[in-house]
């Protein structure tokens, strides 16, 4: 599923692959609406809708995941009301495992997110997330998400990395086939991103799992690199 061999750099999702998608999930399709219903005296469904709506509409942009955006487009304070419930914020299954072994094989762990930089703040004051890996990199400092396939040329200017020697792993689709098409040399989608979901459909040419316990047999086996 993963040739580790060939491999000196992963790239890695924070939502949905690390950390568990729900917190985002919730947010947006149940604690938004709610607050933005008491706030405008407006049916909670109601609410719902005309949010979805809105948010729908910029799926795939930068806006999608801009907090600033939504703020100002739906006059409310999005990183508070996301601070209300960040105990829902927390690991998938095996993640902390998952980038130990990463270390201890010497591979360069980066997340790459387009997480905005405000709520990514809150995730890793909650989470730790920062100290298991060697770098951090939001698409919102770039300029583009990582849907867009000129977002890897960017990044790499930011990060230096050989296409061919880099694994990305992602519960996006888009974002997987947009770091394929820009010559990733491996991906690897998340299925189970939610912990209240059930897993989504696989990719008829990406490969797939629910959890990193698939993995971590044979990222444990994997040698050093000679260089660490």
């Amino acid at each position: 599923m993963v040739d580790w061999s060939t491999l000196d750099t992963v790239f890695l999702d924070m939502d949905g692959t690390l950390l568990d998608l729900h917190f985002d999930s919730h947010f947006w399709l149940e604690h938004l609406p709610w607050r933005y219903a008491e706030q405008y005296d407006l049916h909670p469904q109601q609410a719902k809708d005309q949010l979805l709506a809105m948010i729908m509409a910029e799926r795939g942009s930068l806006n999608w995941y801009c907090t600033d955006y939504w703020s100002e487009r739906l006059s409310v304070d999005i990183n508070q009301l996301k601070a209300e419930v960040s105990d829902r914020i927390g690991y998938r299954p095996h993640v902390p495992d998952f980038l130990a072994s990463l270390r201890k094989a010497g591979l360069h762990s980066v997340i790459v997110t387009n997480c905005h930089p405000d709520p990514l703040a809150l995730k890793l004051s909650r989470t730790g997330l920062d100290r298991h890996v060697d770098a951090i990199v939001s698409s919102h400092e770039l300029g583009k998400p990582k849907e867009d396939r000129a977002f890897w040329s960017d990044l790499a200017r930011r990060i230096p990395y050989r296409q061919e020697r880099t694994l990305m792993v992602d519960d996006s689709f888009p974002v997987l086939e947009s770091a394929r098409d820009a010559g990733i040399g491996q991906c690897l989608a998340i299925l189970a991103p939610d912990s209240t979901q059930a897993p989504a459909t696989g990719h008829p040419e990406i490969p797939g799992i629910r959890h990193f316990d698939e993995v971590l047999p044979t990222l444990q086996a994997r040698p050093p690199l000679p260089s660490q």
